[in-house]
């Protein structure tokens, strides 16, 4: 009997949850043979007791496949459709709510809770007028965590990426402002105590800015870190 697989050319092509299903368990189990298993069960939507029918050489191509895919750099895209619904990225980030922010980073932080992400990030246009457009205001990610459930994988990779780099950006730039404004504050303190607080308010922030510039929390998708060919 001939198996016939699907198997995935993008990471457009694979749902969120079937990366968030396989993370789980790659991250709790160290046998290498059953997550590469796993692997193709999950990303090519067969069971386990078919993977063991595929030829030796042909499961190395598949894994190495998939750790190829996982190697490419998602690309970040504004708007996608799913389910006959256009969903837009947060048109003004920079300007983004104190209540979005705050479940942004707290959904963004965990695999398992990027569909509670996507549901801040992406939201269903109202309004559209070229490339500008409007979305739902935001109330709660339990509006369309569930949908998001199935969103394309790239699209989920590459807004993780541009929240991370552009998170690292504002941090960087606030820090550079605060370490203009205490050496302004420092240079005009007439008192031996000012200028010593000062001083060290400066030190720290320059230590802040040097932190936040060396350790960018850019998330590495690859497949390495649990597979090995």
């Amino acid at each position: 009997m001939k198996l016939e697989l699907y198997i995935p050319s993008t990471l457009k092509e694979i749902p969120l949850k079937n990366y968030q299903r396989f993370m789980k368990l790659a991250q709790n189990s160290n046998d290498e043979e059953f997550v590469s298993q796993k692997m193709i069960e999950i990303f090519c939507g067969i069971e386990l007791k078919q993977v063991v029918k595929i030829g030796y050489n042909d499961l190395v191509e598949l894994v190495a496949h998939f750790k190829k895919l996982f190697d490419t750099k998602p690309k970040f895209e504004h708007r996608f459709t799913l389910g006959g619904v256009e969903f837009g990225f947060i048109p003004d980030f920079e300007n983004i709510s104190y209540g979005e922010y705050i479940d942004l980073e707290r959904y963004i932080q965990d695999v398992n809770t990027y569909h509670n992400a996507m549901a801040v990030m992406f939201r269903p246009i109202t309004k559209r007028r070229g490339d500008k457009y409007e979305i739902e205001e935001y109330t709660s990610s339990v509006t369309y965590c569930e949908v998001m459930e199935n969103a394309p994988l790239e699209i989920m990779l590459g807004a993780v990426l541009f929240f991370s780099t552009l998170e690292s950006e504002l941090l960087t730039a606030s820090l550079h402002y605060l370490e203009k404004v205490t050496e302004k504050l420092t240079s005009s303190a007439k008192n031996t105590s000012s200028q010593s607080s000062g001083v060290g308010t400066v030190l720290y922030m320059r230590y802040l800015k040097a932190t936040s510039q060396g350790l960018k929390p850019l998330p590495d998708f690859r497949l390495d870190s649990v597979l090995r060919t």
